[in-house]
């Protein structure tokens, strides 16, 4: 809905602006990817297939219907590469930071939108922020490349090298999941790599560089290791991302890595608890995973990363918000508090609204592709939990969908990129919400 102001002109929300940022850059890459330059059989590609690519790369999600390294030309992988590269940083930080190169004065409605964003904690700082997150995100992926490109200028000869290096780096940071391994063997991913210590640990620190949030590195930027000076918000992440790490990391170590070497043991185990949240490269075959595995897998692609960084998924901090009420209406406590900081009432009921949503989201769709494919509901929880949490991974399915299932994933991705609480926003306008007109009274639960 749009809002009239007092000159009878309509204005955008900054939700609405986040809303259309991103339908706009899908439209133009499927219009680009369509372009017979963009395809390696030079033809135009069929619609549905440029429409689902390109809302993977601008929702940094990773899910595929063609092989990006032998389906695509360069011209294709580059268009590809800068929608995951504005998808990752938002298209409202780039777009805020090009006004400022060029000139241009950035009113408050501009700033507002910027820190809805990336989830601000103030507006004063705004500014400073986005040109932080621009240079720090150049630093990273740079340093990620010129790690990467020695092993890749080895297996793919320099000028290729070259580029998989950038293109991975970027991909990873952004936690998009997009490769190019496909010209081993289609569909491959990093499993050519999973013995490759250097590969393997420059990619997971892509992937939790890119998925702590911008906010956390402004933080850790301004206070340095004094980790008391954090804020709640940084503490929660940086507490939570390891048990997210060790605890998934142990059980994949004893189950999942079966006969092979120490070393690719603990390199696969370590890469599989960080990249469900939620890069979507894989290292081994998911199809070799037993069922708890995959289950555990899916929780981690529905957790996600921080809010306000280049990740999807629920947010670390929206389940561990719950996490922490549910502790303390079991203790009997009056307010949810955690290190010393009360938890105020609309941060819970906002954190219960995202999860229920995204649970949601990911239920229906999960059962209604499989009742249309015919497909076993295990199979399709995995493909939609990467949709709607922008993950990637795949158990194979995804490409052979109908043309059904492919739209709905369109949709859960975008959903999912965008977020409950924007497309809420975008939909809604703030009214009063008159909760002084009516009598309270309790309804019992549990």
């Amino acid at each position: 809905m749009f809002k009239r102001t007092e000159s009878h002109y309509y204005t955008l929300s900054s939700a609405q602006v986040i809303l259309l940022g991103f339908i706009c850059m899908i439209l133009i890459g499927t219009f680009l990817l369509m372009l017979p330059i963009a395809s390696a059989d030079h033809t135009s590609v069929d619609f549905l297939s440029a429409l689902f690519t390109a809302t993977s790369a601008s929702c940094v999600t990773g899910l595929i219907v063609r092989d990006t390294a032998t389906s695509w030309t360069l011209f294709g992988q580059i268009v590809i590469l800068i929608m995951i590269q504005i998808g990752g940083m938002g298209v409202v930080t780039m777009t805020t930071f090009l006004s400022r190169l060029s000139g241009k004065k950035i009113g408050l409605n501009a700033r507002i939108t910027m820190q809805e964003a990336v989830s601000a904690r103030n507006l004063s700082s705004i500014l400073n922020l986005t040109g932080f997150i621009v240079k720090g995100t150049l630093v990273i992926e740079l340093s990620g490349a010129v790690l990467l490109a020695p092993v890749f200028i080895r297996d793919f000869g320099f000028f290729k090298g070259i580029w998989y290096a950038l293109f991975h780096s970027i991909s990873a940071f952004c936690n998009a999941g997009f490769d190019l391994m496909g010209v081993r063997e289609p569909f491959s991913s990093m499993t050519g790599y999973s013995s490759d210590p250097l590969v393997i640990i420059t990619l997971c620190l892509l992937i939790l560089l890119g998925g702590l949030g911008f906010v956390t590195w402004d933080d850790i930027r301004d206070n340095g290791i004094h980790f008391r000076k954090y804020s709640l918000q940084s503490k929660l992440i940086l507490l939570s991302e390891v048990v997210l790490i060790v605890f998934p990391m142990i059980f994949f170590y004893f189950n999942e890595t079966e006969g092979m070497p120490v070393q690719e043991k603990i390199l696969v185990s370590l890469f599989h608890a960080i990249s469900p949240r939620t890069a979507g490269f894989n290292t081994v075959d998911y199809g070799t995973f037993s069922g708890n595995g995959i289950a555990i897998t899916i929780v981690l692609m529905l957790i996600g990363g921080a809010p306000g960084s280049t990740a999807g998924g629920m947010k670390i901090t929206t389940v561990v918000i719950l996490v922490i009420s549910m502790v303390s209406l079991f203790q009997r406590k009056r307010d949810p508090a955690v290190l010393g900081k009360r938890i105020t009432q609309d941060t819970v009921i906002s954190a219960g609204a995202v999860f229920t949503f995204d649970l949601l989201l990911f239920l229906s769709s999960s059962i209604f592709i499989s009742c249309v494919e015919k497909l076993p509901l295990m199979s399709t929880m995995f493909e939609c939990a990467s949709a709607v949490a922008t993950v990637g991974l795949s158990l194979g399915l995804t490409p052979t969908l109908s043309a059904v299932s492919k739209v709905v994933l369109i949709m859960i991705m975008y959903l999912g990129r965008i977020g409950a609480m924007t497309m809420v926003y975008a939909a809604v306008s703030r009214k009063d919400d008159g909760n002084g007109r009516y009598p309270k009274e309790n309804i019992a639960v549990g």
